[in-house]
């Protein structure tokens, strides 16, 4: 499995998480480094997602606003 990068892209990742789930508190969402596992587990307790898919959504939002600064 990809693992994404969060540690560059988490407050813009933690505001579209809080639009998506409007049940994640700021606790929740709480980035440490070298503790993300910790973070996705919780993410993935509130959200019902798997870790596969927590994956994957991060990717696609990180990928859209790539392309929104390059164009």
């Amino acid at each position: 499995m990809e693992k994404v990068s969060l540690k560059g892209n988490w407050n813009m990742l933690k505001g579209k998480l809080k639009q998506s789930y409007a049940s994640l508190t700021d606790d929740d969402l709480k980035f440490e480094e070298g503790k993300e596992d910790e973070l996705i587990g919780r993410l993935q307790k509130k959200t019902g997602q798997t870790k596969e898919q927590l994956n994957k959504w991060f990717k696609s939002q990180m990928d859209s606003t790539q392309k929104h600064h390059h164009a």
